[in-house]
């Protein structure tokens, strides 16, 4: 057994680091002294290395919490997944630090390689071919699901860059997209839940206002108004998301896809997909967005 001090001094956490641990229920002691000293056994040193490896591949403590106490979480198996994303991440480090060498002696190297998204459209594609029924169902067509592939190649760097802005690394942003394609359904099944269904309500309620009347001028105060509430309503239900200039460019590039303007335009009336990507656009260049 080790003292709460001598775990510290052995791993380099804080005893307070240690102590907020305990209280959130991410690393509870083994057990207590008299005196109320927190022990630790090995089993919770071998707890807390694994949370030393998910803190430097970057998960954040709640989804830490939530995989360290899945009853099938599997130890083992833990350090092959955290094995591989660190030959990514590593990798991913190699090559940003040739091309940084290369620069450094001079060199023109306008290489995005380091912001490709390929592993993340193959594994599109692949959704795209065996899972063709539910790609069907949500997209409405294999044609409609192709142009969204599409829309991402177009847009490769500018999407690369807010993944790497939202999520740190384009291996992060591709781990997590496929495991939302992986339990693609599921996913899509949660979202009926009354909590969903409540923020979809809300988020209608919103742009029904600003689509009230496609007559006023979008650089209105009461359009702008509307606008910004829309975007604070979307940070305070998208944790990771903050509202620079990327975000609100792929929100207006969402409501310039045909798809989205159709279903839109159908439940607005006509124009209204058209009206946003205007009302979006002035609030972008009028407004001290963050630009990243």
């Amino acid at each position: 057994m080790k003292r709460i001090s001598q775990v510290s001094k052995l791993t380099g956490i804080s005893i307070r680091t240690l102590q907020y641990y305990d209280e959130i229920g991410l690393l509870k002691p083994s057990k207590r002294t008299s005196s109320g000293y927190r022990l630790y056994n090995d089993e919770a040193l071998q707890i807390l290395q694994q949370i030393l490896f998910f803190k430097e591949l970057g998960f954040p403590l709640k989804e830490i919490y939530e995989i360290l106490n899945n009853p099938d979480f599997d130890r083992i198996n833990a350090f092959k997944k955290q094995k591989e994303l660190f030959l990514l991440k590593r990798n991913r480090i190699d090559k940003l630090i040739q091309l940084l060498d290369r620069l450094k002696k001079g060199e023109q190297c306008m290489s995005f390689k380091e912001f490709d998204l390929s592993d993340y459209i193959s594994a599109l594609e692949d959704f795209k071919s065996n899972r063709a029924s539910e790609v069907i169902k949500h997209w409405g067509s294999i044609e409609n699901f192709d142009m969204f592939i599409q829309k991402i190649k177009d847009d490769e760097d500018h999407v690369a860059k807010l993944a790497i802005q939202q999520f740190g690394s384009i291996e992060k942003y591709t781990e997590e997209m496929k495991h939302n394609l992986e339990h693609f359904s599921e996913l899509m099944n949660k979202e009926q839940n009354e909590e969903v269904e409540k923020i979809s309500t809300q988020s209608d309620m919103l742009y029904g206002k600003l689509t009230a009347d496609l007559t006023c001028d979008v650089s209105s105060l009461q359009i702008q108004e509307i606008v910004y509430e829309i975007l604070q309503f979307i940070k305070k239900h998208s944790s990771s998301v903050t509202l620079d200039k990327p975000l609100i460019n792929v929100l207006i590039d969402s409501y310039s896809n045909d798809y989205v303007k159709t279903i839109t335009d159908t439940k607005y009336g006509d124009g209204a997909s058209a009206y946003i990507v205007k009302a979006f656009r002035y609030y972008l260049n009028h407004n001290n967005t963050q630009n990243n």
